[in-house]
Parts: structure tokens; sequence; C-alpha cells
């Protein structure tokens, strides 16, 4: 369809003018109120024991669900590129489940599975706390981060093709090997970009995680839950946004580097 000169202008400036007031303009605001103290204030807020505290409870979830996905998202995108098996349409729709369930919904499901009075609340009572407790919030994490190596893993295995794994096996190669030697390496671009996109969405987790958490700092808070604590609870605002600058900064290094990744993913 050809567009005439001045409908496509004007169809540029409306997209650039609702991407700046929705995205610029906040971006802009946040960095103003972070530092307009200055620098030392920024490092002093973000270097409390509140927010150290919940920085390394973040990246500690970030390294226990990472490593969980990727082992389950690669199986289970193998089993459905690769297998033919009854219940496969299930799989897939409880690997799309995260993207239509609300995660405050995933955390009130947590809680009437793992609370005290919940279908596996006696575990509490032997001293196993999962409800506000890193279980708890790993579980949430895992479960709102479950489909993004699936699905970026998965095209990448119906491009491929499962020819080269059939001459390995032809050859005498184990499935093993067949995995490590083949199929790894023609995934790796796609399985990094799924990776990700995981440790971007478990930074940034809040619905689940708030559910499922004490809040109490030094604790069972999160980067997120500092910023939210801070901004209601404390009416800490200049704390918050240094928190959420903190947080942005950490998504901005994961944005570059998903953009990176997709680059050499497609030059690959």
């Amino acid at each position: 369809m050809n567009v005439s000169t001045p409908t496509r202008i004007s169809l540029r400036v409306i997209a650039l003018g609702y991407l700046v007031m929705l995205l610029l303009v906040p971006i802009v605001v946040i960095l103003w109120r972070t530092f307009e103290r200055g620098i030392v204030s920024f490092f002093q807020a973000i270097s409390t024991p509140a927010a150290i505290s919940a920085l390394n409870l973040s990246l500690l979830i970030v390294a226990i669900v990472v490593p969980i996905n990727v082992i389950f998202g690669v199986v289970t995108a193998l089993a459905l590129v690769r297998g033919r098996f009854p219940g496969r349409g299930l799989v897939q729709a409880v690997v799309d489940l995260p993207f239509a369930v609300s995660p405050v919904v995933v955390g009130v499901s947590l809680i009437l599975l793992w609370g005290v009075n919940g279908w596996f609340g006696g575990l509490d009572a032997l001293g196993f706390r999962v409800i506000f407790g890193l279980p708890g919030m790993v579980l949430a994490t895992i479960f709102v981060t479950l489909p993004f190596v699936v699905r970026e893993v998965e095209p990448v295995l119906h491009e491929i093709g499962d020819e080269q794994e059939q001459a390995a096996a032809t050859l005498g190669a184990s499935k093993w090997q067949t995995f490590w030697r083949i199929t790894v390496p023609a995934i790796r671009w796609g399985l990094t970009y799924g990776i990700v996109l995981t440790v971007a969405r478990s930074l940034g987790e809040f619905g689940a995680v708030i559910m499922v958490s004490s809040g109490f700092p030094g604790v069972s808070q999160t980067l997120t839950l500092l910023v939210h604590s801070r901004y209601i609870d404390d009416h800490n605002t200049y704390g918050a946004y240094c928190a959420a600058t903190l947080l942005m900064g950490i998504a901005l290094v994961t944005l570059l580097l998903m953009t990176l990744l997709d680059r050499k993913r497609s030059n690959a």
C-alpha cells in the first residue's frame, strides 16, 4: 500500500509523540528527581543496608530462577518440537499461561497451595517456610518467567530441523553427544535471548512477589518491593526514586545486552 509523504510524516510524529509521553517523559522526571540532590546523595540512598540487601536478594532470585527455567525451557521446547505425545496442546497452553494470568493471581494461588492452611501447609509446621520467604518468591518468579526460554528456543528448533541430529545418530553419536555438539550450538542465540528476557522479567517482577513476600527489609524485600515500601510506607519519595533508578539502570544494561544479542542472532 502506497502512503503519501504527509501521511507518513504524520504517522511518525504521532508514534514518536506517543513514545515520548509514555516513556521518555516519565524516565526524565525520575532521573531529574533522583539526581537533583547530587550524585553523592544518590549513592547514599542506594547503599543503605536495606537497599544492598534488596539488590542481593533480587540477584539471588535471578541466579536461582534462570538455571531452572533454562533446563525446563530447553527440555520443553525439545519435547514440543521433536515429540508427538498426548496432551501436547495442554503443555502449549500451560507454557503460555503466565502471559494470560495476572501475577497477583499467581501469588494468591501459591498462598492457597503453600500457605499455612494450604494443601502443602504442613511444610511450614516442619520449619520449611515457603510463603513469606525466599522459596515462595522463587516459585512466583519461576512461574511468571516460565515461557521466555521455551518461546525463544522453539522457533529455532523448527528452523534448523532435525537432519543434523539424525545424521549424528547415524554416525554413532549418543543422544547426549548429539545434544551438546549439535543442538546446543544451533540454539545458542535463541537460548541466550530467552535468558536475557528471563533476567529482565525476574528483576522487575512485582505483582506475584509482593503477594508471597513479607516485605521486611533484609529478609524478603527485593528492589521492586523496596521502591514500593519507600514510596508508600515510608513516604521516602527521594529514596524510592533512587531505588527505581538503580533498578532502571540494571534493566537498561539488560536491554542493551538483549539488543546486541538480537543483532548477532540476526547475522548468525
